[in-house]
Parts: C-alpha cells; sequence; structure tokens
C-alpha cells in the first residue's frame, strides 16, 4: 500500500485543552497506522462563530499513513469519542476536534469528507501551524503556506508551549 502525506486541525477548548491535545497527539504519534509523526507549535485563539466559548488550542500535525482516507477519518473520529466529544451546535465548544485538512494533493468529495478542509485557507489557525512544518507547501488556490499566511489576520492568535 501506498503511504500518504497527511496533515490534520486539532483544536479543544473544553475540559483543560492543553491536556486534551497532548493525549491525541501521543496517541496518534504511537499508532501503527501513522508513521513520521510531526506537530506545530501549539496557538491559543479565539473561537470561530459563537464567542460565548472559552478560547481553543490548535495545531497542525503532519504524518504518513496507508490508511484510506474514510477509514482515517473513522479513526480520528473515534479518537474524538474517547475525548468525550459532543456535537451539541455548529461551531460549538469541544474537547476535542481532528480535521483531515490534506491528503497529499488529492481532491474528496464525500459525503463524510471533503479534502482539502473547505474552510482552512480562511482559518490563521490552520495556516499559522501549518505554516510551521510546511511553509513552502503549495495550496489549492496555487499559492505557498507561507505567502498565504501573509493574507489572513492571525493577531489574535498566542503561540504557547508544547510541553
Amino acid at each position: 500500500m501506498t503511504a500518504h502525506i497527511v496533515y490534520i486541525g486539532l483544536g479543544s477548548n473544553l475540559n483543560d485543552p492543553l491536556t486534551q491535545l497532548k493525549d491525541a497527539i501521543s496517541y496518534l504519534s504511537a499508532h501503527p497506522s501513522i508513521e513520521s509523526f510531526e506537530c506545530s507549535r501549539l496557538y491559543s485563539s479565539k473561537p470561530v462563530g459563537p464567542q460565548d466559548q472559552p478560547d481553543y488550542i490548535n495545531a497542525v500535525a503532519r504524518f504518513s499513513s496507508t490508511l484510506p482516507p474514510i477509514e482515517l477519518l473513522d479513526l480520528l473520529q473515534s479518537v474524538e469519542q474517547n475525548h468525550h466529544r459532543v456535537r451539541e451546535r455548529h461551531w460549538g465548544p469541544r474537547t476535542l476536534d481532528l480535521d483531515i485538512l490534506l491528503i497529499d494533493r488529492e481532491t474528496i468529495s464525500h459525503p463524510r469528507l471533503n479534502v482539502p478542509h473547505p474552510f482552512m485557507l480562511e482559518r490563521g489557525f490552520v495556516i499559522q501551524p501549518l505554516s510551521d512544518l510546511a511553509p513552502e507547501l503549495l495550496l489549492s488556490n496555487g499559492k505557498s503556506v507561507e505567502e498565504h499566511v501573509k493574507q489572513l489576520d492571525t493577531s489574535d492568535l498566542v503561540s504557547i508551549e508544547k510541553e
């Protein structure tokens, strides 16, 4: 099987978000279907959508995996469930959010999965940590991550320590 290069977004704003992310990072980096796991710095950011919720901690991870995209999505959603993810409202607070951002240079349109992630180019809390890992990566708009991060307002992002 061919290994795919995968980028995922990680976020949390409930139940000790820093611990939620560290636990997810630790689990994913040790998973037998995931190799060469790397994670960006962690960032604190204001929520997208309803503002009556705590700030988020976000990161982006890159790894290789031979899992087909839907099986990878199933794995990430099982990790979310293990962290007691509850989907009460759109863009509402969550213990853990794991989103597939990119898989190689594939475009996937499936009822359960759209790749590239449809909102990633609009979100500083995705593009800035993605820039930590792959500033030269070309995005679907033809610009590099580094070029794109300059177009977004990232003034609310605060880098925090991973450890």
